[in-house]
């Protein structure tokens, strides 16, 4: 998957923190996470897709890794979310979709799980998802078992296609359209380099916020179509090469919530806030300690708010089911009122 040519936050001078990002500043720069997207687009009616994060280091002599999830508002539909609140262990590569195709994802992704387990007996299948019924026709459930292989098949290391893709296709958030975003953070802690990465499915209420900096859309688009359901959800997967046992990686799923607050969310009764984080560290080693956990804070909380602000810089403008109309954000108007605020980070 090639990186689109849109514009991301940082090709606006948007610089969210001073950590330093990886390679490809997105959640496949933490060692073996692979993305994966399959989007269904018949530039009409349907604008929707799948998405999958793939841990590769679920495989033979590994059949699981540490994860927690941790629920901002939960109205919303995360299938397996109990079985990995119970143990702690993620068992399945992260699926997301629609709200009504949720199900036949879960299906699919156990097909998934039973080919590379013939001898398997029990299996958890850890799929999310978004209401883009805005923009597409949510009834027709157009997601299929191919097109969840199709994702989980072809995803990649490289830099994951952001906004208007996968599961992101029909979404819309703070006024705009939204997608697909994701962004890393390099640090180190506990005398060791380590990565954290995010990638976040984004449908959610609020004034969008960049840098502290309200960016209303009745301001920066007067004409803009006003008529989306409140609230709609927001997905958010937190990976991380850090030794983390599952109640670690629960304090790194709960931090993925807070940044949702940095962009304006306004967590609204309607919308279903998730958090999934998980450690592709290696089994042997010892969990870092709790009081060397700040930089990796620090990591999630800056590479989250990035991934959000991602979301809605590469999008662009749908028209759906309907005739409604979801518009990208204008970056001319961004950048004008951020400069006006002095909030800018030119270039290096």
């Amino acid at each position: 998957m090639k990186q689109p040519a849109h514009h991301r936050a940082r090709d606006l001078s948007i610089v969210v923190g001073s950590l330093p990002t990886g390679r490809h500043n997105a959640i496949t720069d933490v060692p073996g996470v692979l993305v994966g997207h399959t989007t269904v687009d018949d530039g009409r009616d349907l604008h929707t897709g799948v998405t999958a994060v793939v841990p590769s280091q679920l495989g033979p002599g590994r059949w699981s890794v540490p994860a927690a999830v941790h629920t901002g508002n939960g109205y919303g539909k995360l299938v397996g979310s109990t079985q990995v609140d119970e143990l702690g262990v993620l068992e399945s590569p992260i699926v997301l979709t629609a709200t009504l195709s949720v199900f036949r994802a879960a299906d699919a992704v156990l097909t998934y799980l039973m080919d590379r387990r013939p001898d398997g007996l029990s299996f958890n299948p850890l799929v999310g998802e978004t209401n883009d019924g805005h923009l597409s026709d949510i009834r027709r459930r157009p997601i299929t078992e191919g097109h969840v292989l199709d994702a989980l098949t072809r995803a990649s290391s490289e830099a994951p296609a952001e906004g208007c893709v996968g599961a992101g296709t029909g979404t819309t958030a703070l006024g705009y359209k939204a997608g697909i975003g994701t962004s890393s953070r390099m640090v180190r802690a506990a005398g060791r380099p380590m990565t954290v990465g995010a990638l976040t499915q984004s449908n959610f209420g609020g004034v969008l916020t960049a840098l502290g900096v309200p960016l209303p859309v009745e301001e920066l688009i007067p004409q803009a179509d006003r008529t989306e359901p409140l609230g709609n959800s927001c997905m958010i997967v937190v990976a991380t090469d850090a030794p983390l046992d599952a109640r670690q990686l629960g304090r790194l799923a709960r931090r993925a919530i807070f940044a949702m607050g940095r962009v304006g969310a306004s967590y609204s009764n309607g919308s279903g806030d998730y958090a999934i984080a998980f450690s592709t560290a290696e089994p042997a080693q010892p969990p870092m300690p709790d009081s060397q956990l700040n930089p990796v804070f620090a990591a999630v909380l800056d590479s989250v708010e990035e991934a959000l602000l991602n979301s809605l810089i590469t999008a662009t403008t749908t028209t759906g089911v309907g005739g409604r109309t979801s518009h990208a954000v204008p970056h001319e108007a961004v950048v004008r009122r951020l400069a006006a605020a002095g909030r800018l980070t030119p270039p290096a």
